[in-house]
């Protein structure tokens, strides 16, 4: 495994980034506790999750998961650079209540405490807000936060799917309150098919010292050979790729890429995050595997070197918006 800096910090993290949305809803315990172990030994250590995970009536559920998992021992918990995220409303759905959601210093209060519960852990290494709050102020967020990292719960922030601005807003509110880090990561929505990232989001996050976190590396199973699996009958598209492949345009467009790859040599899902790595800015992509397969296919990519050949191919057949902001003014 290799490793980077999370942003500007001296917190150092693997490449690839374990997401465990699937914990829970797609993959149960017994098998989510073998991918993080598997995960382990290969050297990953940073975890990302968050308080919704779960979703529905089993929101939380992953974050349990993860706790019983670390209640095992082994250095477990030591060993994970450990990131969960707070905005969504907790309460059950239909159920929503006032202040059960967002970012008020009342629902931060609430939400670590309850994923510290769920975590059984008494620190959080990566909070992340999951989304921007239009109405609560940073100087409140920020407040809240600071306490935070005074009783020790947490020791870092970051943010995920945060437009250019807010990135820089949180952390120029943070820069005058005096003491604060600000945000250090953000994770959005970023890969071959979705480049509009490179406009605002990644600048501004290099600008200002965060680790870029891709989620969705393969766009929703679009980038990882799924024509191929449909040709070789294999699972079909579903969701977000089965949506997209009933565009022809969208359609032969990764029809072109998985040519392309194949011509190389190289399997479409280890390509797409093997591109990501090569990209300015980003610490790791996001991988969410359902099973241990899935998992060692992610792992390869890492040691995956991309041609200049190929590099070029797959700008052309996915080309990105351009600098910014050239891309859109003179």
């Amino acid at each position: 495994m290799k490793y980077t800096q999370l942003g500007r910090t001296g917190l150092k993290v693997s490449r690839l980034v374990l997401g465990t949305m699937n914990f829970g809803p797609q993959t149960d315990e017994a098998d989510s506790h073998a991918i993080m172990d598997a995960a382990l030994d290969a050297g990953i250590n940073y975890f990302d999750t968050a308080n919704v995970y779960g979703w529905g009536e089993n929101k939380g559920r992953t974050e349990e998961i993860i706790g019983n998992w670390f209640a095992k021992g082994g250095e477990r918990r030591d060993k994970v650079v450990l990131a969960t995220k707070v905005y969504g409303n907790m309460a059950a759905d239909g159920d929503a209540w006032p202040n059960h959601d967002k970012l008020s210093a009342l629902n931060i209060r609430r939400a670590v405490d309850a994923s510290l519960k769920r975590l059984q852990t008494d620190y959080i290494d990566v909070y992340q807000f999951h989304h921007v709050d239009r109405r609560t102020p940073f100087e409140e967020i920020w407040q809240a936060i600071d306490v935070l990292v005074q009783q020790g719960k947490i020791l870092y922030v970051g943010s995920s799917n945060f437009p250019g601005y807010k990135i820089a807003q949180a952390n120029e509110i943070a820069a005058g309150r005096g003491g604060t880090i600000g945000l250090v990561s953000e994770q959005c929505l970023y890969n071959l098919a979705e480049r509009r990232a490179e406009m605002e989001v990644i600048p501004a996050a290099q600008e200002y010292g965060l680790g870029v976190i891709p989620w969705s590396p393969l766009h929703g199973g679009l980038l990882g050979g799924v024509i191929k699996k449909e040709v070789e009958g294999g699972r079909r598209a579903s969701g977000r790729a089965a949506d997209s492949l009933a565009n022809t345009a969208i359609r032969a467009q990764i029809q072109s890429y998985e040519d392309l790859l194949d011509k190389h040599g190289v399997e479409p899902g280890e390509a797409a995050l093997a591109w990501l790595l090569t990209r300015p800015g980003v610490t790791g992509p996001i991988v969410g595997p359902r099973t241990a397969e899935q998992l060692d296919s992610a792992l390869r990519a890492v040691e995956l070197e991309l041609s200049e050949d190929l590099l070029t191919g797959l700008d052309e057949i996915f080309p990105g918006p351009g600098p910014s902001p050239e891309a859109f003014a003179w």
